[in-house]
This record gives C-alpha cells, structure tokens and sequence, in this order.
C-alpha cells in the first residue's frame, strides 16, 4: 500500500514540477466549452418529451398536465396511493395542493422526526430544475421542496414542476442552479443492487416516484 501511494504523489510531484511555486489555481485560464446541447432536442416540446421518456426509463411514472389540471391531478395521484397522510413543505403552490383534504396535509419545518417522515403516506414537492438527457429531477432545499430527509424517508415522492424548469443538457442545469444550495439529483425511484446485482427498491429513498410536468 505505502509503495503505491510513494508511486502516485511522484507522479503527481513530476507533473508539477515546471508549475512556479509562486503560481495559483486562479492564475491559469481554463477553457470550459461544454457542450450544452449533445444529444438534446430544441425546443420546449421536445426537451419535456425526451425527459418523460428518459425518467421513465428509470421506472418512475411521469405525465404532463395543463395548469388547470395540476391541482386535480395531485389529488388523484395521492389518492390512488391510498395516501392518508401528506407531506406538503412550506412554499408548495396552494393552486396544486388545493383539493387535498385539510385533514391529509402535513407540514414539517424541520420539526419531524424520522419515525414520524417514516409514518407518513407520500411527500409532493416541487423541483429546482430538470433534466431532460439524463432524466434526472434537481432538488435544492427552495420553496416547496422541503429539506433532504423529507424526500428521502417516505415511501412515496410526487414532484409537480413547470415545463419550463425542464432543460436540455447537465451544464444548462448547472447554470441555473445555485452552487451554494444543497443540491440533490433524483434519476427515478430508490434502487440499488447488492454484491449478487439483485436488483431492491427503496434502500436509499422512496419506492414511488411520480412526476407532473405541468405545461
């Protein structure tokens, strides 16, 4: 192990050795020209359509709605679970959680432990930014997201988010996103294999995962 690790930092001490001691990080340009728009439809229509196939993929089940039907929608969703308690975050939309019953909603501000995000049904939140090539939603804690623990303890995850929000390619969500923020990246419901690759669901986050593309 010692004779591995010698060989690695005098690779490393090689590299650097016409580097100025003098010399930082900052003072050397790097060009970042990423490609923003590999394999990536243009237009709204087409970059919502590849997300929707690309999320599917990953098993989750997506649907796009009109602005009227959010709302409605949402509601049939978490019934159809047979979700009798919901988790709703502070800064959720009201128009989207307005025909779920009083009784069915709760809020969490942190104040929930885990057995309790454990006893509810389903979490619905919003979503920071999505991405259509990798079919992957982006969550940062922002309004009507809730912070991690709420998504990752309930069996359950409805995401309703704008057509808008759906972006071609990794780099153009990077660049809406704030690097500061506690970023998550959700590519379709929890899934993991073990050392025989057999295949479980709901190990590191909820079984269920459904999206609304509301458009």
């Amino acid at each position: 192990m010692n004779a591995a690790r010698d060989e690695i930092l005098a690779r490393v001490r090689a590299a650097l050795a016409d580097v100025p001691e003098s010399e930082r990080p900052a003072d050397v340009p790097v060009a970042r020209q990423y490609v923003t728009g590999a394999d990536a439809p243009a237009g709204v229509q087409e970059t919502v359509s590849l997300f929707v196939e690309r999320l599917a993929d990953y098993g989750a089940s997506v649907r796009t709605v009109s602005p009227a039907q959010a709302g409605t929608e949402v509601a049939k969703t978490l019934a159809s679970w047979g979700a009798e308690q919901v988790l709703v975050p502070r800064g959720f939309p009201a128009s989207w959680s307005a025909h779920l019953p009083a009784a069915a909603v709760l809020g969490d501000e942190g104040r929930l432990s885990a057995d309790d995000l454990d006893a509810v049904d389903a979490v619905v939140t919003t979503a920071a930014a999505a991405i259509a090539v990798t079919g992957t939603l982006v969550l940062d804690g922002g309004p009507g997201q809730g912070r991690r623990a709420a998504t990752l303890v309930p069996d359950r995850h409805l995401c309703v988010l704008r057509a808008d929000q759906v972006v071609a390619s990794v780099p153009e969500a990077l660049s809406r996103l704030d690097p500061l923020r506690p970023l998550t990246f959700v590519s379709g419901p929890s899934a993991t294999s073990d050392i025989e690759l057999e295949r479980v669901a709901g190990v590191h986050g909820p079984r269920t995962l459904e999206v609304l593309v509301v458009r």
